[in-house]
């Protein structure tokens, strides 16, 4: 059922049509609602508690698909290199996400809490001397030294709130911001850089560009890299994903030179014995199955013996404009040292 209206909402929202019109006065009230809401935060009203050390917000506007995680996990292996115990901070909504966050930054201080001012302190205890919010911006009640908007380049600038659009508060409150970065997954660089330089005009932040790029795959038990076992360029695989933004997710497979056959499920699908035998009897004639290693950390251990390859597509952030600023925004958050 809630697959079914996930599903719904998000062809209303792509299509415009009736549906997403009818619930276009909810989503008037839900915009007022969340302004109205960061007014009380922005005039003192409500207290906002900051951590011990220095703290960075890796958020966006919209639901699900900009890429959070992967960016998060950017900040926090920027920090660690320049000497800093890094601890991500997130809700852990799905088993996934913090198991991800171990897999690709092994240093990190990692805690899942709702309450992100509760889960920095507990960072902070365990040896975190800088956090990474993931997924924290309308968290308002947690304190950051910088706070970050990601913007997904597919996903296109939607004006309407939930329930008739994808954002989670209006477009003004890019203003508390102190920079936006543009993700990208299948659309050109000279597409994302072009949409970066007019949210800079519009709102009046720094805008970068990341590419999160698919890197090779991988082998869901073991993690190794491509080998003589993969599947070659031009084979029918079986796409597996409970991510926000499948499509994008399809798209760098078919980039990659595979023959895809999608088959999504709802973002931070909790995986069934039941949904295995489901994908094994969908993956008969295909050479392997992949997915995300979001989805494959909650895959492998339920995965039978009997049934084709896992692999999972590795994704690779690399920064394609505003390195400059970014480095200043590390600065604050970690400053570097000079012998």
């Amino acid at each position: 059922m809630r697959r079914a209206i996930a599903e719904r909402l998000v062809a209303a929202w792509a299509s415009d049509g009736i549906v997403a019109r009818a619930l276009a006065p909810l989503g008037v009230v839900y915009g007022v609602a969340m302004s109205i809401r960061n007014a009380t935060y922005a005039s003192g009203l409500r207290r906002v508690t900051s951590a011990a050390v220095p703290t960075v917000s890796v958020g966006n506007l919209t639901v699900g698909g900009t890429g959070k995680t992967p960016v998060s996990a950017w900040f926090a292996e920027q920090l660690a290199s320049r000497g800093v115990c890094p601890g991500i901070v997130l809700r852990g909504y799905g088993a996934d996400e913090p198991l991800v966050h171990r897999t690709l930054v092994p240093s990190a201080v990692v805690v899942t809490d709702p309450d992100r001012v509760r889960g920095s302190a507990r960072a902070v205890e365990r040896g975190a001397r800088a956090i990474v919010l993931d997924d924290a911006f309308q968290h308002r009640r947690a304190g950051r030294t910088v706070d970050v908007v990601l913007v997904a380049a597919e996903q296109g600038l939607s004006s309407r709130c939930l329930p008739a659009g994808p954002l989670r508060e209006p477009w003004s409150g890019v203003r508390r911001a102190d920079a936006l970065i543009v993700t990208r997954k299948t659309i050109t660089s000279e597409t994302a850089c072009e949409l970066a330089r007019g949210l800079e005009a519009r709102w009046g932040r720094p805008v970068a560009v990341m590419h999160l790029a698919p890197g090779p795959l991988r082998r869901a038990t073991g993690g190794e890299a491509v080998g003589p076992s993969a599947p070659a360029s031009g084979a029918r695989v079986l796409a597996v994903s409970g991510i926000g933004a499948p499509a994008a997710f399809n798209g760098q497979l078919v980039a990659t030179g595979f023959d895809v056959a999608p088959m999504p499920f709802p973002d931070h699908h909790a995986f069934t014995a039941s949904d295995v035998e489901g994908i094994v009897a969908r993956a008969e004639g295909c050479e392997a199955v992949v997915c995300t290693l979001k989805d494959a950390v909650k895959l492998i251990p339920l995965w039978p013996a009997h049934a084709p390859a896992l692999w999972y597509l590795s994704q690779a952030v690399r920064l394609e404009a505003g390195q400059g600023f970014l480095d200043g925004l590390l600065d604050r958050l970690a400053p570097m040292t000079h012998p």
